[in-house]
């Protein structure tokens, strides 16, 4: 099959796109931050409920906070953060069991800020392993609202080699007709 150059081009970005783990100390300019943000704000979600928003860390004391939430060396580098955070009473749920989606589309749009980030020349990492009450109360983050993710952010330190990528094969993952 023949692909157009569109496909090509994101297959590049998303093959492009690794958890960063060193960054440079050059900071990220909020421009280049909001326009980052935007792409997240394009993302899809359940009924289009858009149960996210997005608190934006780029100072030194509220990085600490955010250091302190996830105290692990290779974090202090990142210039800024982006916490992906839910709103549970905002999102879709399922008639049949009642499933929050607030989980999926914030995914979506968290995957949207990081390929965005890769096509700016930008690393990013997804962060769960966090303590979430010392970011909420370091952050002001109101109980109705759930971090998620932080995402740190900024540009690569290209002299740390990059890890390898490990995927299962097309086969193991894909099943034809009923399982």
């Amino acid at each position: 099959m023949e692909k157009p150059d569109s496909y090509t081009l994101l297959v590049n970005l998303i093959k492009n796109r690794y958890s960063c783990r060193n960054f440079k100390e050059k900071p990220v300019s909020r421009d280049t931050i909001s326009t980052i943000i935007d792409a997240a704000r394009l993302a899809p979600s359940a009924c289009n409920r858009q149960p996210w928003e997005f608190i934006v860390i780029d100072t030194d004391d509220l990085r600490r906070t955010v250091i302190e939430s996830y105290d692990r060396q290779w974090i202090r580098s990142a210039p800024a953060f982006i916490i992906a955070c839910g709103l549970h009473d905002e999102a879709w749920h399922r008639d049949s069991d009642g499933k929050d989606h607030t989980d999926v589309d914030v995914s979506i749009a968290i995957e949207h800020i990081c390929l965005a980030a890769t096509a700016l020349n930008l690393g990013t990492c997804w962060v769960c392993n966090f303590n979430t009450d010392t970011l909420r109360t370091g952050l002001n983050i109101p109980q109705n609202i759930e971090p998620i993710a932080i995402i740190p952010l900024g540009y690569p330190d290209t002299s740390a080699p990059l890890p390898e990528k490990k995927r299962k094969s097309l086969e193991d993952i894909t099943k034809w007709g009923k399982y």
